[in-house]
């Protein structure tokens, strides 16, 4: 087991991230000891990366420990992609300082974008939350992840695309899953599985392209490529306006009448480019 300290631009608020992803039941979250255990899948290995705050908001430091010693430059590469430490908050505090939400922007300070662990899973979970409550979809994709996962050490590791594609529909139904989400978890898993999908290619393309080409896979609408870009991607200006948790957001913050719609807030998106992405991330922290 290696461990190394990483400092990260300032502000960084471990405090309010571990807040948010301690709302999904499957992650490894210690609120006391301000830490997570990241399940990483590095090329057939699991590791389960030990990452925790030794500093504070306005001094970030971390530690990071793992087994693998030779993979450790892989493993900081990856962990600090997925919690966006080398992106400084303080451009989009900037920007965010001269529009009306400077207040929510002032009160979740150092909140970053913290992106799925595995961009099959984000996808998978995409997909799996599509048109339900955050809590129903975390309960259905709890059961996804311990029906085709497996655990180790106390941490769940997400199933692969050939571990699910090799499954039959009626044994997604069986989770409760409606018949047309577990035709097209399986669909999407064997596209991937036999390379006819490949996600690492996404990495690489635009937004509009990456749009382009998921929706052209049954299953997947633009809520859902909005959502993988946000959370698979960590794209900075993505605002998905059909949302409805982000439209009562909307409406709270704004204190309408009613909830806004889908042109309401595409155009309301306008103002906060090019970080409509964080705005999306506040807004839905103010409900949460």
């Amino acid at each position: 087991m290696w461990k190394r300290t990483i400092t990260v631009p300032a502000p960084y608020d471990f405090a309010h991230a571990l807040e948010r992803l301690a709302l999904d039941p499957l992650l490894a979250v210690d609120l006391e000891r301000r830490r997570i255990t990241v399940p990483l899948h590095l090329d057939g290995l699991k590791v389960p990366v030990v990452i925790e705050s030794i500093g504070t908001k306005d001094d970030p430091r971390f530690v990071v420990s793992a087994p693998h010693p030779k993979r450790q430059e892989d493993i900081i590469e990856r962990v600090s992609h997925l919690f966006q430490w080398r992106t400084p908050l303080v451009l989009v505090y900037d920007h965010f300082r001269a529009t009306e939400l400077a207040p929510l922007f002032a009160e979740y300070e150092g909140l970053p974008l913290v992106l799925d662990f595995d961009l099959y899973f984000c996808l998978m979970k995409c997909l799996i939350h599509q048109q339900l409550h955050l809590k129903v979809g975390y309960r259905l994709t709890e059961r996804f992840v311990k029906a085709f996962g497996e655990e180790r050490d106390g941490v769940w590791f997400y199933p692969r695309p050939e571990e699910v594609a090799a499954r039959s529909y009626d044994d997604l139904r069986a989770l409760q899953l409606s018949g047309r989400k577990a035709e097209y978890i399986v669909d999407v898993s064997r596209l991937i599985a036999e390379g006819k999908l490949r996600l690492d290619e996404l990495e690489q393309m635009e937004d509009g392209e990456v749009m382009e080409r998921l929706t052209a896979v049954r299953g997947i609408g633009p809520w859902t490529v909005q959502n993988f870009l946000l959370f698979g991607l960590g794209r900075p200006n993505v605002f998905p306006p059909a949302d409805i948790g982000l439209q009562r957001a909307v409406e709270k913050w704004f204190g309408l009448p009613k909830r806004p719609t889908v042109k309401e807030m595409a155009a309301l998106s306008e103002r906060w480019k090019p970080y409509a992405s964080y705005a999306a991330l506040y807004l839905w922290r103010s409900i949460e």
